[in-house]
């Protein structure tokens, strides 16, 4: 099967999501500045939350563009990604609403766990699909650094238990590991390129 659909459907719950976040965020009634303090929380949470969304966009992007064609088991992995992003509003409203509180941040590690998950899961049945010599899988590799976000969601979850703002403070730091641009499908694209 051709790849077209999947990736504008995949690029059209991606907006939507990123739409639904921003209406998360309450207009205040007051037009005092100081009326803008009580959604300070909720906007730090809406920040990490679209810059994730974003990674993901990103990578999904590249690899897509790196896989020539699909099947079924890859379309249904697409939606199994595109089911735990679209949970990432509702995760992101209650932990900005909640003011970083344990239990919200400990769902919100959850919910970011499954997506990279479901992004390796897809990652594993396009390789499949293409090869292990496909550019696919020259790029993605061993996948270290997916591999060590999986072990920093996990470890974040459960220190959310004992101290919030650490395990925040993990999200983030994962989130700065991936918005440094994830470049080995690129490079490989261009290797493959002037290869040939």
């Amino acid at each position: 099967m051709k790849k077209g659909r999947v990736e504008a459907f995949s690029d059209g719950v991606i907006a939507i999501i990123i739409t639904i976040m921003v209406l998360e965020m309450k207009i205040p009634h007051d037009n005092s500045v100081a009326a803008l303090k009580p959604l300070f929380p909720v906007f730090l949470s809406y920040v990490l939350s679209f810059i994730y969304i974003g990674i993901y966009w990103n990578n999904h992007h590249h690899m897509m563009h790196a896989a020539k064609t699909i099947n079924g088991k890859i379309l249904w992995a697409n939606m199994h990604l595109l089911f735990w992003l679209s949970l990432i509003p509702f995760v992101t409203g209650w932990m900005g609403e909640n003011h970083f509180t344990k239990w919200p941040i400990a769902f919100y590690g959850f919910v970011l766990f499954m997506n990279a998950l479901a992004y390796t899961i897809l990652a594993k049945l396009l390789i499949k699909h293409h090869g292990a010599e496909s550019i696919l899988g020259k790029a993605i590799g061993k996948d270290t650094k997916g591999k060590i976000s999986l072990a920093l969601y996990l470890s974040a979850m459960l220190m959310a238990l004992v101290n919030a703002w650490v395990s925040l403070a993990i999200y983030v730091i994962v989130a700065i590991i991936w918005i440094i641009p994830d470049t080995r499908i690129e490079k490989t694209l261009v290797e493959v390129e002037s290869e040939e």
